[in-house]
């Protein structure tokens, strides 16, 4: 099976599915992205992450981390290889003491696993070419406009210049504490936005 790296590009809302998120991954070399629709505990399990935002308690996904490391399991990598029915399928590979197994998985577990794991994320040729879609903006010398988008779609519009920093801070922790996790990355923005302006 040829299989392509990709990395994440965003999460947004899915206009199309209630309640559900786009998991957006774009081709590392080369200008396809491929938008797969996940539930809202596994965007907010791949969101705590990306984010750097720890919970007062693991989520399930952190808790599969924390005994992994415990017996020597390490997850190599992702692969997205099946799509049946518009779902697509998935397999983390992983390795214990020199053995190598593959688990079937749905592919935004596999996905929130991986980012924990820091291990690399894979597409199918087959599976990109039925249903990537080419991003006419990336050019073929730079990443650009993946950055630019991924930027748009993660930064909220701007609204600090109306609160306080320690305004900001109180409500981001009021945020964490409620486990209030999308609201407590979009104030996290609004205060480095604000220390930003402040220095410049």
């Amino acid at each position: 099976m040829d299989k392509l790296q990709v990395d994440i590009l965003g999460l947004s809302t899915s206009p199309h599915t209630n309640g559900a998120y786009a998991l957006i991954l774009y081709e590392i070399e080369g200008k396809r992205k491929l938008p797969i629709i996940i539930g809202g505990f596994e965007a907010q399990a791949i969101a705590l992450k990306l984010e750097n935002i720890k919970p007062p308690r693991p989520f399930t996904h952190d808790l599969f981390k924390n005994i992994a490391d415990t017996f020597g399991l390490i997850v190599k990598e992702v692969v997205i290889d099946e799509l049946h029915n518009e779902t697509f399928y998935a397999k983390v590979v992983c390795e214990v003491e020199g053995e190598v197994r593959e688990v079937d998985a749905r592919p935004s577990d596999a996905i929130a696993l991986a980012v924990r794991f820091e291990a690399p994320i894979f597409v199918s040729e087959e599976i990109m070419n039925e249903a990537g879609i080419l991003d006419e903006q990336k050019g073929d010398g730079g990443e650009e406009p993946v950055e630019k988008e991924a930027e748009e779609m993660a930064s909220p519009p701007p609204t600090a210049t109306q609160r306080s920093q320690q305004d900001l801070e109180q409500k981001l922790q009021d945020a964490i504490d409620n486990e209030e996790y999308e609201e407590a990355a979009r104030l996290r923005d609004e205060i480095t936005r604000l220390q930003k302006n402040e220095g410049s």
